[in-house]
């Protein structure tokens, strides 16, 4: 039996148009016919999931280059600075949570959005290229403080409050950087008592990427985000420089991102 070839992966910052779009195609995929996500200017016929932010953030793309030449994209991050965010009207973010407390730290912020793997890449060594080429984005841009929004699937928050109070827990944000969600969805994640979750199972319904950031030194906000468009219930992750000195550290540790 044949042994399916390596991929051979490339990563690249980019705003051009026909990146977007595959970036765009990716994210339909996963979010909208994967895990049932909706929004106002998804692009059903096509099958792109669009929204008023990426025109004006950078796109970190993996590509692997075996594949066609317009399917190549297999992997992306949206990235936003606060100077790009006030040209799109502010962060993603403040549409679920008041950053406030981020504002006020004064330092360089970077905003990680609509990250994804193509189904066939997960839990191979595609997520790490895209760390290595964040990480290297972080230290070109001088960034102090990054954070967004991570999902878990669904909006039961009843089903979701084991693994949700026990981030809240371990792994609570430091006061100064605790953004508040905003709205009537808004959920204190403090559900149950430490002492009633069984932590195993807690620990299962976190989401891998989730958990890859707390491994990092990842905190979190003390609330969560019910949103029904995306059939998410959404937390707010913060890495400050620890955590991304961290992020580099791991990708050292396994010999960088090659192959």
């Amino acid at each position: 039996m044949s042994v399916p070839p390596k991929p051979v992966f490339e990563t690249r910052v980019t705003r051009a148009p026909h990146d977007i779009r595959a970036a765009q195609r990716l994210r339909y995929e996963v979010f909208v016919a994967e895990l049932g996500g909706d929004g106002p200017l998804v692009d059903h016929a096509a099958r792109l999931e669009c929204d008023i932010y990426d025109a004006h953030a950078d796109h970190i793309v993996l590509l692997d280059k075996l594949r066609p030449q317009d399917d190549q994209v297999v992997g992306v991050y949206r990235v936003m600075t606060a100077e790009m965010a006030r040209a799109a009207g502010g962060f993603y973010c403040e549409t679920e949570y008041d950053l406030t407390p981020l504002y006020q730290t004064g330092q360089r912020l970077l905003e990680l959005g609509r990250s994804c793997l193509h189904r066939d890449y997960r839990g191979g060594a595609g997520m790490l290229h895209l760390w290595q080429a964040l990480a290297g984005y972080v230290d070109s841009h001088q960034i102090a403080v990054l954070f967004g929004v991570a999902s878990f699937h669904g909006t039961d928050v009843k089903v979701l409050s084991a693994p949700l109070s026990l981030l809240y827990h371990k792994h609570l944000a430091p006061k100064g950087l605790r953004v508040a969600a905003k709205g009537p969805t808004a959920v204190p994640m403090n559900i149950q008592s430490l002492d009633t979750i069984d932590r195993i199972a807690a620990v299962r319904g976190i989401p891998a990427l989730i958990k890859a950031y707390l491994r990092f030194g990842g905190k979190v906000a003390p609330d969560a985000f019910v949103d029904h468009a995306f059939n998410t219930v959404d937390i707010c992750l913060i890495l400050e420089k620890d955590a991304i000195d961290g992020l580099q550290r791991a990708i050292l540790a396994k010999g960088g991102a090659h192959g």
